[in-house]
């Protein structure tokens, strides 16, 4: 979601070409929810002067129930949510 994908240099180093690569991902089902939920967050960003610093948690609610997420959910969802915003953060961090 956030890594560029290797150019075709990059590719080649290693005797591959971009059309080895699959570009999708299997999300399994147990974690199709909170992968919802994070996407849907995509522009939901708190940044500064350094960059993105983590979600906006404030909206977090308004955007599962327009998903079409049930409201008990989202508690059990949240710490799911953590972790990818967690990752995402470390990923944008290296950029």
């Amino acid at each position: 979601m956030y890594e560029p994908r290797a150019s075709a240099d990059d590719m080649a180093m290693f005797g591959l070409t971009l059309d080895d690569i699959d570009d999708e991902v299997e999300v399994w089902p147990d974690n199709w929810p909170a992968f919802r939920l994070f996407n849907a967050l995509g522009t939901q960003w708190r940044t500064g002067p350094g960059g993105a610093t983590g979600l906006d948690y404030s909206v977090v609610r308004e955007v599962a129930i327009l998903i079409g997420l049930k409201k008990r959910q989202i508690p059990e969802l949240f710490p799911d949510l953590q972790v990818m915003e967690a990752e995402a953060l470390a990923v944008m961090a290296e950029a």
